[in-house]
């Protein structure tokens, strides 16, 4: 049997923002140096590279709490069983992406420090986005989510990390059909919003869609659907998917029209784009960005959109973000 040649691989990972910490490939001796528990899952793959099993949900783990210690200071991180385990370079590259509208809206300059406030929709067990927003810009999160488990579990996080606190309060939302009703409270002003919203729109396809995945991932067809990312049912999917999720969320967004600058949310499936536009051009939206991500074969974008004129911007910008 002939054995697999190494292959050549670029230095960076293609189409990840120019900031994402993550362009290189990962460097798995310093990761351990890092977080020694992760030495046990390295291992070279087929092109005798170091890598790990991405279909072992363990491993997936281990890399993210190896990646947060080294790259974002998070010495303890811990998801409830079950729980989704998100892959961090691209969580990192809407965070990225995000902050240069902002940065677009004054001036080229990013606004950075605390007085910068954004709403994580779905904040998850996890917290991810606010732990990178954090970290790389000082921005202050609130989280939501209708998840008790996943607030609680962020809750631990946020306590067993000391640059945190302060940094994310957590908020559960108590009617799972409304998306800012019930957050946004009543002269509370979000510089922007965003969103990670269910993909899928039932627990069937969740499943086909792990499948499929992992089956890219083993080079042969699975049939168990064990998710390496993990994921319950709330972070997964939703009655109408992604599709429905969004356009409620736009309807719901013209009700705090002057209480959040930009309102943004990931679309990952470009078939949804077009209803989705319908439905901000019937919300009125004065302003619509949509912007290309792109990590290695996975192509996503993030649609953001403001309800506050030319001359209100200037006036948000002036008031929220001179010094």
């Amino acid at each position: 049997m002939k054995s697999q040649q190494k292959k050549e691989r670029p230095n960076e990972k293609p189409g990840l923002h120019p900031r994402n910490r993550h362009r290189q490939r990962y460097n798995f001796d310093e990761l351990i140096r890092t977080f020694p528990a992760l030495r046990p899952f390295v291992r070279l793959n087929e092109y005798q590279d170091e890598s790990i099993d991405f279909s072992n949900p363990a491993a997936v783990m281990m890399l993210n709490k190896a990646l947060l210690k080294h790259y974002y200071g998070i010495d303890h991180w811990d998801l409830p069983s079950g729980y989704l385990c998100p892959p961090v370079p691209g969580r990192a590259d809407y965070i990225h992406h995000i902050v240069d509208l902002v940065g677009s809206c004054n001036s080229g300059t990013v606004p950075v420090g605390p007085k910068v406030k954004c709403l994580d929709v779905g904040v998850g067990a996890n917290c991810i986005y606010p732990i990178i927003g954090n970290k790389e810009y000082g921005w202050s999160f609130v989280g939501s989510d209708i998840d008790p488990a996943a607030i609680q579990s962020a809750h631990k996080i946020v306590e067993d990390n000391f640059q945190l606190k302060g940094a994310l309060e957590l908020r559960l939302q108590p009617h799972a059909n409304d998306i800012f009703r019930g957050i946004i409270q009543k002269d509370e002003h979000f510089d922007l919003t965003i969103c990670n919203p269910p993909f899928h729109a039932s627990l069937q396809e969740a499943q086909s869609g792990s499948l499929r995945k992992l089956s890219n991932l083993n080079n042969k067809r699975i049939t168990k659907p064990t998710l390496n990312f993990g994921g319950v049912n709330t972070e997964l999917w939703c009655e109408g998917g992604e599709e429905k999720f969004v356009q409620k969320m736009i309807s719901e967004s013209k009700q705090f029209s002057s209480s959040c600058f930009w309102f943004s949310t990931l679309i990952s499936k470009s078939s949804n784009l077009k209803s989705v536009y319908t439905a901000l051009k019937q919300a009125k939206a004065v302003d619509v960005k949509t912007i290309p991500m792109a990590h290695g074969n996975k192509i996503s974008r993030v649609v953001a959109w403001t309800f506050l004129t030319p001359e209100q911007q200037r006036r948000w910008v002036n008031t929220r973000w001179t010094v």
